[in-house]
């Protein structure tokens, strides 16, 4: 393997990791990809590739929409709410508010919503910006056909996507105010952060203890929150953090993370609640993980 590819595959593998999470929701399958988007790019005759950039990015995504096809199976059997995996993000994330945007719980569930190949297009196209025959030569459409996919996928995230994003103010007093009122159990605090159709979704993956279908509504879900163990166990440390580039509440038992909670704020008031309790899911809250457009 020569230097060169070795130094252009270190160069854009932070893209190329964004560019499988964003695919797959999967932080472990994701890097599955890079690996297999690493073998393939050692076999690689440097001499015909002009855009090693572009190159990789259409390995990747080949490689993401097979894994993509499985997961779907996979996800077929899950026990309860199937959520992305979260990842702990650096600060400079948040400050992208397109691809803060585009890695929240609550488009990666939208781009659920897709078939493997729009979720593909619309990834590649409204969040990196690939030429459209870029990505025909990645999904192994035409640029004709490429184009249709893209309009039918923008149109469908359009119109489950999360509403016009909050100010940074907005968020922060709706997050301060929610951490409060969990960590006092102040019922009457949750009610006036939560948004009357809010909805918190539980993914124990069969392993924790998750609400296994969603809860909806403003009393339903301070309800459970108020009478849930968050923070009464002795061990119990509840912490803020950066998740998926949005606020989130990080619950360690005995200094292992237990709950990952992920916010969604919209006009002032908190419409999602994303908590993670499935083991499997939590290895990335211990560093932060880098992503990049």
């Amino acid at each position: 393997m020569s230097d060169t590819a070795t130094e252009a595959f270190v160069a854009h593998r932070n893209l190329l990791f964004t560019v499988a999470y964003e695919m797959l929701g999967s932080a472990a399958d994701a890097e599955d990809v890079l690996q297999e988007t690493w073998l393939r790019w050692s076999g690689v005759d440097l001499g015909g590739v002009e855009n090693p950039r572009a190159y990789l990015v259409r390995i990747v995504t080949r490689q993401a929409l097979g894994r993509l096809r499985t997961l779907g199976r996979r996800k077929e059997s899950y026990v309860g709410p199937w959520l992305p995996e979260p990842l702990l993000t650096t600060p400079d994330v948040a400050d992208d508010v397109e691809l803060a945007d585009s890695v929240s719980m609550a488009m990666l569930l939208v781009l659920e919503t897709l078939t493997p190949t729009e979720r593909a297009v619309f990834v590649l196209r409204e969040v990196f910006d690939v030429a459209y025959d870029e990505i025909a030569e990645a999904v192994g459409k035409t640029p004709a056909a490429v184009h249709q996919i893209a309009h039918r996928a923008r149109a469908h995230v359009a119109a489950r996507r999360p509403r016009a994003a909050p100010s940074p103010a907005e968020t922060r007093d709706a997050f301060e105010a929610f951490q409060r009122a969990v960590r006092t159990g102040d019922l009457q605090g949750l009610l006036d952060v939560l948004a009357p159709d809010v909805v918190f979704l539980g993914d124990g993956g069969g392993v924790a203890q998750a609400v296994l279908t969603p809860v909806v509504g403003a009393e339903r879900v301070a309800s459970l929150l108020a009478a849930s163990a968050l923070v009464k166990a002795d061990a119990a440390t509840l912490r803020p953090a950066q998740v998926n580039g949005h606020p989130a509440l990080i619950l360690r038992l005995g200094g292992e993370v237990d709950t990952v909670v992920a916010v969604r704020v919209d006009e002032g008031r908190i419409t999602g609640l994303y908590a993670v309790r499935n083991p499997e899911k939590l290895s990335r809250m211990e560093q932060e993980t880098a992503l990049r457009r």
